[in-house]
């Protein structure tokens, strides 16, 4: 598809058909990749519940659990070894709509996205062993011997939810390259951007604790303010 002839709405539909199955296929590749290393994998996303409960074990109860642990397990790697490819696909999807001037912006934003979802669930990651401390701690006389499936399931989202949210900056940021906000009205929705953070962390973080809270919603509004400035200093808008 080029920017000079616009193409019907069929024609962007098997576009957008093969920029999902490319994104597929990457996934898959990636998921691959990391069930060969599900064993490291493993102990690293057991290393927060070890150190939350050093005294617990995870257990199953089903024949097929432990397939399933390992089937998320290459999921989500492949999900994260995957997303330049998916970000790259996605923004290629939208590129023909857009001007000379904003696809300059191409580079630095998949960029930007890829580093922001890598580095949220980085981010996650360092929090979750203080989110379970908390939730395993809240009645000290049960033991905290958990399903493995659901700590997975659990753990998985957490750090999936982290990546997502540390996103938002570059749409917002992409928003103002292509006209639809200015740094003027970022400003004057400084109040409103706090307490939408503050939501959207609560709703997203499945812990339910403070610290966990506002582990997410420093850093979200942090980016808020840095996009602003980004928006005001380099696009001079």
């Amino acid at each position: 598809m080029t920017a000079d002839r616009p193409q019907s709405i069929l024609g962007h539909l098997e576009e957008l058909r093969w920029r999902v199955l490319k994104s597929l296929v990457a996934i898959i590749v990636g998921g691959i990749v990391a069930f060969l290393f599900a064993g490291d994998l493993r102990s690293i996303l057991e290393a927060p519940f070890h150190r939350a409960a050093p005294e617990s074990t995870l257990q199953t109860f089903a024949v097929a659990e432990q397939w399933g642990v390992l089937m998320r397990i290459g999921l989500f790697g492949g999900v994260v070894l995957a997303s330049p490819v998916v970000l790259y696909q996605l923004w290629a999807f939208v590129n023909p709509a857009l001007t000379e001037r904003e696809r300059r912006w191409a580079v630095p934003i998949v960029a930007a996205l890829v580093v922001l979802f890598v580095g949220g669930v980085v981010f996650g990651y360092w929090t979750l062993p203080r989110g379970l401390e908390f939730l395993l701690g809240l009645l000290p006389d049960v033991e905290n011997d958990l399903r493995m499936a659901d700590y997975y399931s659990f753990t998985l989202r957490f750090l999936f939810a982290f990546g997502l949210a540390f996103l938002y900056p570059v749409f917002l940021f992409a928003a103002a390259a292509v006209g639809l906000v200015s740094s003027a009205q970022l400003g004057r929705w400084r109040r409103w951007a706090l307490l939408l953070v503050v939501i959207g962390a609560a709703l997203i973080t499945p812990t339910g604790d403070l610290f966990t809270l506002l582990a997410l919603s420093v850093p979200l509004y942090v980016m808020y303010e840095a996009t602003y400035w980004l928006v005001r200093l380099v696009l001079r808008r």
